[in-house]
């Protein structure tokens, strides 16, 4: 089972993904993807750690999410958005050889029998971006959530920390 939950920045995501979560199992699984790219950043991941209890096991993966022994669980993917950011800055930018890497991830994670809840944010609904590389990560971000919203069997869009069900 796949769900996609996503939506604009606080709109609740990552709560409701993790609620989601502990309503399906009592040992629920974190893939953390982000980098710690600054002081407020690491501020952000230290207020995500502390929404978990010890019922969660933690797993840091950057980008080689296919890599990942799922069978017979339940994983939360927080966030999309950050995973792919790394392709992005690791391929100098380059949307084309991003989305193939990211999709070739996304593949095999899908391939395990477990359920898996991505979280994504909907930048694109959000102000125009006012960089080139902005606006490319933006579509890109834009294609990849179509990509899994596709393969999801549920998505839920989050609007002011309310579940909207699109998919299902």
């Amino acid at each position: 089972m796949i769900y996609l939950i996503t939506g604009g920045q606080r709109s609740g995501k990552s709560s409701h993904a993790q609620e989601l979560a502990l309503s399906l199992t009592d040992e629920p699984i974190y893939v953390a993807t982000a980098r710690l790219w600054d002081d407020d950043f690491q501020a952000r991941v230290k207020r995500h750690q502390h929404d978990r209890d010890e019922r969660w096991t933690t797993v840091e993966v950057e980008k080689a999410l296919g890599s990942l022994k799922l069978n017979g669980k339940v994983a939360v993917v927080d966030c999309v958005t950050l995973w792919l950011t790394n392709f992005f800055m690791d391929t100098d930018q380059n949307v084309e050889r991003s989305m193939k890497l990211a999709k070739d991830e996304l593949k095999q994670l899908f391939r395990q029998d477990a359920t898996l809840i991505l979280v994504t944010n909907e930048i694109g609904m959000g102000t125009h971006a006012p960089t080139e590389s902005g606006r490319k990560f933006a579509d890109m971000q834009g294609w990849m959530n179509q990509f899994i919203a596709e393969q999801a069997d549920q998505v839920i869009l989050m609007v002011s920390g309310l579940p909207v069900q699109v998919k299902e």
